[in-house]
């Protein structure tokens, strides 16, 4: 099954019960959430208020991803403020287990993400202790970037990895992700697409996201 996680970060902030409404009419699976510090990726964006305020709005899971330094000293926060799914960064945990192993005390369903230069070999020692790897097609912090073809072979990659350790992890996409690139993702073995500006930049996001999922499921053999 595909799950289709649209990016907050390219909603308009002025209407967000609106945009979460029209992206629950599309069919959307979960919500994601790009959460930013300005120091571990150059953008900023929400913090837990926000998305305390925004889980009154929905009962669709907060895919919750933390772009930030010290990712520890927050799970708690985020966890409590609603976030269902928490991922955070290979790069930016000092003790990598160990956080995962918060983020599960906290009652969220953990991840990993790396980003496009970090090679997959890095999570051979993680693979088996997290419910999703986030693969990052895009340098993180801005939206609207250019799919990095890359991303494809690393999917692959993590793909046979996941087989061969027998973990349960479902591998997600993030960056440029629109009807031409969902399908090439697929095909590599992602099952989570986070669209932000194929989305949220469309004149109607109900039909956006049915195009993305039609799209994702008829992957092709790239």
């Amino acid at each position: 099954m595909i799950t289709i996680a649209p990016s907050l970060l390219s909603a308009d902030f002025a209407d967000l019960r609106g945009q979460i409404a029209l992206a629950e009419q599309g069919g959307a699976n979960w919500l994601h959430v790009d959460v930013m510090d300005g120091h571990f990726v150059p953008n900023l964006t929400i913090g837990p208020p926000v998305i305390r305020s925004i889980r009154k709005l929905t009962s669709l899971p907060f895919d919750t991803h933390l772009m930030i330094e010290n990712p520890d000293a927050f799970i708690d926060a985020y966890r409590a403020a609603g976030a269902d799914i928490i991922t955070v960064h290979q790069e930016a945990c000092v003790h990598l287990h160990r956080t995962i192993q918060r983020i599960r005390q906290s009652g969220a369903l953990a991840g990993v993400s790396i980003n496009p230069a970090t090679p997959v070999a890095m999570l051979s020692d993680i693979i088996t202790e997290v419910d999703l790897v986030l693969i990052m097609s895009v340098n993180p912090g801005f939206g609207g970037q250019l799919f990095i073809p890359s991303a494809s072979s690393k999917i692959r990659e993590l793909t046979r990895m996941i087989r061969d350790r027998k973990a349960r992890a479902r591998i997600e996409v993030d960056g440029g992700i629109d009807p031409q690139t969902a399908p090439v993702v697929v095909a590599a073995g992602a099952s989570i697409l986070v669209a932000g500006s194929a989305i949220f930049g469309s004149p109607d996001i109900p039909r956006a996201i049915s195009a993305l999922r039609r799209a994702a499921e008829s992957p092709t053999t790239a």
